[in-house]
This record gives structure tokens, sequence and C-alpha cells, in this order.
């Protein structure tokens, strides 16, 4: 379930993205994925997903976040990281509703799409918002 909900998200995200190249060509929509944390199964098994959508669909994941579901800051400075970059689009899971919601507005300022999972954001500066129903 986890690899389908990601490929939800990367086909979403990836169908409003320009994409000039097909079949074997090098992918040219990069998206960055950003998990709460990189250790626990959960976020190794949608790492898993992310990986397999993007070859299947000739994206570029750029899988970055940090170690610990606890470190804010750290999650903070890989959107930055990724906005400067100016990667294709981003697949955010939040770890705070509040501190992440002016990370996504300035990605959105710079029409690189945000979408949203696992966790909600406060606002709607993204393009679309993924997660299971826990009710």
């Amino acid at each position: 379930m986890r690899r389908t909900l990601l490929l939800a998200l990367v086909l979403g995200l990836g169908a409003g993205c320009d994409s000039k190249s097909g079949g074997g060509a090098a992918p040219a929509t990069t998206l960055a994925v950003i998990p709460k944390g990189t250790t626990h199964e959960f976020w190794k098994s949608v790492h898993f997903g992310a990986l397999k959508a993007a070859k299947e669909l000739n994206v570029e994941i750029l899988w970055k976040g940090p170690l610990q579901e606890n470190d804010r800051q750290g999650q903070i400075n890989e959107v930055e990281a990724f906005i400067n970059r100016g990667v294709t689009g981003i697949c955010l899971a939040p770890l705070d509703s509040k501190a992440l919601q002016k990370y996504a507005s300035a990605a959105m300022a710079k029409k690189i799409p945000v979408v949203i999972f696992d966790s909600g954001l406060d606002g709607d500066d993204y393009v679309s918002y993924v997660a299971t129903d826990n009710y």
C-alpha cells in the first residue's frame, strides 16, 4: 500500500510537469522526496516505492530527509536546498505543520509544485495532499 501511495504521489506531481523526453531518454522531471526520517522501516518502504515509480515513469527521485523524525531543522534545511537547486517538484512529509508552511509557500512561489504526504500542512500552498485514512 505504501508503494501505491507514493506511486500516486509521483504520478500526480509528475503529470503536471513538462516532460520533453520519451522512451529511454534521461529524465526531464526531478522530484525531491523529503520524508520525516530515513531510518524507520516505514520511510524505507516509501523510499523503495518512490524508486520503483521513478523507474517506471522515467522520473529522477532525489531522496533526502533527516535521519530521525525529530529533526525539524534538518528537514527545513533539505527543503531549502531543493528549492535552491530548482527541482521540478517536491513531495514533503512535514515534521511540523506550521514550521514547514513558509517553505512550501516559497517553493510554490518559485513555480515548484509541492505535494504533501503522510501529515498535513497548515495553509494551502501545495497542489495535493495524500495520506491514509487512519479512522
